[in-house]
């Protein structure tokens, strides 16, 4: 089954920090010990497809096609990326002890960014319109929403969902006439 955490992990990897964006898979270090922890060996060609891929995919779930853009615009290249990444993958089905076993066969560079690419189409399956960007427009995280009515807004309620709270009851309280 593909790894919903990774995909998160892969999703916030460019979080607002004191209003500023940050790259956590700028440094190669990191990205190459990242990328080792699932299933990778690092280095120059799998750190490339793993941002690539990473930069599709929140392109992706922040403007799902059909709800945002222009088409021929950022969406198309996104999906056209993501295609990239998948090119000449291939699933062989292999006879084995408790029948037909599925080996992924990528190309090399390619396995960590493929995963992340396959772990965005199960969840995309299995849980419809629950991968979203928070409700918070300053904040550039993603969050799945595991919640029983589908109504989670925010990456975290002690952050950005207590901070739009609050701005937007003082919005209330400066409109309205004191007694």
């Amino acid at each position: 089954m593909p790894d919903e955490q990774a995909l998160l992990q892969a999703l916030n990897s460019t979080p607002v920090v004191e209003g500023r964006r940050q790259d956590l898979w700028d440094d190669d270090h990191a990205l190459d010990t990242w990328a080792r922890g699932h299933g990778g060996a690092g280095g120059g060609d799998e750190r490339r497809w793993l941002r690539a891929a990473r930069d599709a995919l929140q392109e992706l779930v922040s403007n799902p096609p059909g709800t945002a853009g222009t088409p021929g615009t950022a969406e198309t290249s996104a999906e056209a990326l993501l295609g990239r990444v998948l090119a000449d993958v291939h699933k062989v089905p292999r006879p084995g002890a408790s029948g037909i076993e599925w080996d992924l066969r990528v190309p090399p560079g390619r396995g960590p960014a493929v995963e992340l690419v396959l772990a965005w189409a199960d969840v995309e399956e299995r849980l419809p319109g629950r991968l979203r960007p928070c409700g918070n427009p300053e904040c550039r995280l993603f969050l799945l929403d595991r919640s029983r009515a589908n109504t989670a807004r925010w990456c975290s309620m002690k952050t950005c969902g207590n901070r739009l709270k609050a701005r937007r009851h003082q919005a209330r309280t400066r409109r309205t006439p004191p007694a």
